[in-house]
């Protein structure tokens, strides 16, 4: 009795330790195109076909630029991106499907980030801000000026650091880490939408 109450409770901690959310996994990607199978079953793309349409680009690059990976021609899906005020987090969206999540920083309680829906209104690679004296590079602007870009950088060099990301701490704007702000303003466009809740 003692030994099958052992074997279920190892059987039981296994299981837990499967089911961890705080356990990493890795996406199966039975095609290596860059599209988890999982994403692949979203967009209807062949799992084991890394390049569905025979355009020749890979299911994930297509998808991860915003096209369309079922047609020959150069259609783009919809993109949206969606900010989560209260987890701190931006979402790229390509197609209805969530591709990427970021880790953001919004406006302090005295400066708050503005919620409701917008669209990107412009697109510059290093902006000035008037109001504040800084540089914020990979400007994509909402109006208001308000706008989605990386750690700001003061005249004298000095770059906002990426501990404050997480944190509610900009003058209303939303500020992307180095990697994740190029990544965002290289794969959108004026016009695509930007929900803030």
């Amino acid at each position: 009795m003692r030994h099958k109450s052992l074997i279920l409770l190892l059987l039981i901690g296994s299981l837990l330790f499967l089911a961890s959310p705080s356990r990493a996994v890795t996406p199966v990607d039975s095609d290596n195109d860059g599209l988890g199978d999982n994403l692949e079953l979203q967009f209807h793309t062949d799992p084991h076909n890394p390049d569905t349409d025979g355009d020749g680009f890979k299911d994930g690059e297509e998808v991860d630029w915003g096209y369309n990976p079922l047609a020959k021609s150069t259609s783009k899906l919809a993109q949206k991106i969606e900010i989560n005020l209260k987890s701190q987090r931006l979402a790229y969206f390509v197609g209805g499907v969530k591709l990427k999540e970021f880790v953001v920083s919004t406006g302090k309680k005295s400066t708050p980030t503005p919620k409701g829906d917008f669209k990107i209104k412009d697109k510059i690679k290093k902006a000035w801000s008037r109001s504040h004296g800084l540089w914020m590079p990979y400007w994509l602007g909402i109006g208001g000026g308000v706008g989605i870009h990386e750690l700001p950088i003061w005249p004298n060099g000095y770059r906002e650091g990426e501990n404050h990301l997480g944190t509610p701490v900009s003058h209303g704007c939303i500020r992307l880490g180095l990697k994740d702000a190029a990544y965002v303003f290289d794969r959108v466009a004026p016009g695509v939408s930007v929900k803030i809740y």
